[in-house]
């Protein structure tokens, strides 16, 4: 069983603490924060402590580091694992700029090492089926994808609502249209701190007439994820806020009169294993080190949302400008 060491054990590290510990993987949980370390020492006797990141870099223990640190330090912490021939598992994004992330993928692909961005939506099962649905035809041809992440509730001062957000979103809608996009724009307020957007909106126009948005706040009275996939046949929606999470809409729409009227069915629970998606997620990553995989959300995957991510952080700047993608950047 391949070990781990955690570098960031804080408001999400703790949730990785939590899986590898369930996983037996994890060896060393790493942290600045001395207070956030005492907290887990009577917890996990036999786990190693450290606040310095290059005790676990250097460490002949770990095969794998899973990078949980602010999104800053996410390029040279990747750099300095993959150098010290680890395996990498860090949250997303991958980088903060295409060159780094290029760069890590390359670099990564020479150490012969998994590179895996925590894309954690990827790994939910009601978001599998429902790219099944989707492949299977039962939706038809899609027409439309939006997706709402909406929160009031941890305020960042080192990115904006969209670095934070929606790399998941982005992440899911990608693979749902199994394409690129040719052209978005988006736009965003900054109502709490100045240059840090807290509301964003992104436009992504795709080949064939296929639409999709992406909503994003931290400025919001209640938690809400969602994905509406709106097909000629059937609609679906993934609400994780719920305990079925998808559902099927049959609406249909018929012409009367030479007017278009919602002819509304009754919505259909679509049933699928749960499983906790970020278990399923450290399991995957696990899983790659042993048998040499390729990670679903591999640096590839990481380098085609941070596109979309730096083409919309440009939009954004530019208040709205369509930013079109003569090829698109990081590969399919």
């Amino acid at each position: 069983m391949a070990k781990i060491g955690i570098i960031g054990a804080g408001y999400w590290g703790k949730n990785l603490v939590r899986n590898f510990r369930q996983l037996k993987s994890l060896q060393v949980i790493c942290d600045k924060d001395k207070g956030i370390l005492d907290g887990y020492r009577e917890q996990y006797p036999d786990v190693d402590f450290t606040e310095d990141h290059e005790e676990v870099l250097g460490s002949s223990k770990i095969d794998g580091v899973v990078i949980a640190a602010p999104a800053a330090f996410h390029y040279k912490l990747v750099k300095d694992a993959l150098l010290k021939d680890k395996h990498v598992f860090v949250e997303k994004p991958l980088a903060l700029h295409i060159d780094e992330g290029k760069e890590l993928v390359e670099l990564a692909s020479e150490k012969k090492k998994v590179l895996m961005v925590g894309h954690i939506l990827r790994y939910h099962n009601a978001v599998k089926k429902l790219k099944e649905l989707i492949d299977s035809g039962e939706l038809g041809k899609i027409r439309y994808v939006y997706s709402n992440r909406l929160n009031i509730g941890k305020i960042r001062t080192e990115e904006n609502i969209l670095w934070s957000f929606a790399p998941h979103d982005i992440s899911v809608i990608l693979m749902l249209l199994n394409a690129s996009p040719e052209s978005l724009s988006t736009t965003g307020g900054n109502y709490l701190q100045h240059n840090v957007a807290d509301v964003t909106m992104t436009n992504m126009s795709f080949p064939d007439g296929v639409r999709a948005h992406i909503f994003v706040s931290w400025l919001h009275p209640f938690k809400e994820q969602k994905f509406v996939v709106v097909g000629d046949k059937k609609m679906a929606v993934f609400d994780d806020m719920t305990d079925e999470k998808l559902f099927l809409y049959p609406h249909t729409i018929e012409w009367k009169n030479s007017v278009p009227v919602a002819s509304k069915a009754d919505t259909e629970t679509v049933s699928f294993d749960m499983v906790e998606p970020l278990k399923a997620e450290c399991q995957h990553f696990l899983d790659c080190i042993e048998t040499g995989l390729t990670p679903v959300t591999d640096g590839n995957e990481g380098l085609r949302v941070l596109s979309i991510l730096q083409a919309s952080q440009e939009s954004l700047d530019s208040f709205g400008k369509v930013v079109h993608f003569d090829k698109f950047e990081g590969g399919e």
